[in-house]
């Protein structure tokens, strides 16, 4: 009456006079079975499974419809999500650290972002762009210092 995933059936058949009340289920050696109810007892076994219907369906919105591995699951519970206001600053401050960046000449932006975002040592960059590393420290230092000026403002 309720769903499918009920093992419990009730059923009511109408007949000139009265009503016959009926529950089926599968018992436990696998056979079909059928009792008559009187009609106290089909509204109680009514309330039960609507109760039961209703407990599954709580359940079901308090449970995680994700597959989490064990290590997500740690994750999650020894690092609690931000609130919002730390998210607001977090966000204010990759837009402004953007604007910055955006405002460095080519060569300096470029070797920030291959210093800080691709983790390249300064002797790397320097192979890359054919000059010596001492050039390249100077050039970063000079940018950070801009985009610490960007943030003071």
């Amino acid at each position: 009456m309720f769903n499918d995933k009920s093992p419990y059936k009730i059923r009511i058949k109408k007949t000139n006079n009265s009503n016959q009340y009926f529950v089926s289920f599968i018992d436990g050696q696998d056979t079909f079975q059928e009792l008559e109810l009187s009609h106290s007892m089909f509204i109680e076994i009514h309330k039960i499974i609507k109760d039961i219907r209703n407990l599954k369906r709580s359940d079901e919105r308090h449970i995680e419809k994700f597959d989490l591995s064990d290590e997500q699951l740690l994750h999650r519970a020894f690092n609690p999500p931000m609130s919002i206001e730390d998210e607001a600053i977090i966000m204010e401050s990759m837009k402004t650290l953007n604007e910055a960046l955006s405002r460095l000449p080519e060569i300096q932006k470029r070797r920030v972002i291959l210093y800080y975002k691709n983790h390249l040592t300064f002797e790397q960059i320097a192979e890359m762009e054919g000059c010596k590393h001492p050039a390249v420290i100077k050039s970063v230092n000079q940018a950070l210092k801009k985009i610490k000026k960007y943030f003071d403002l």
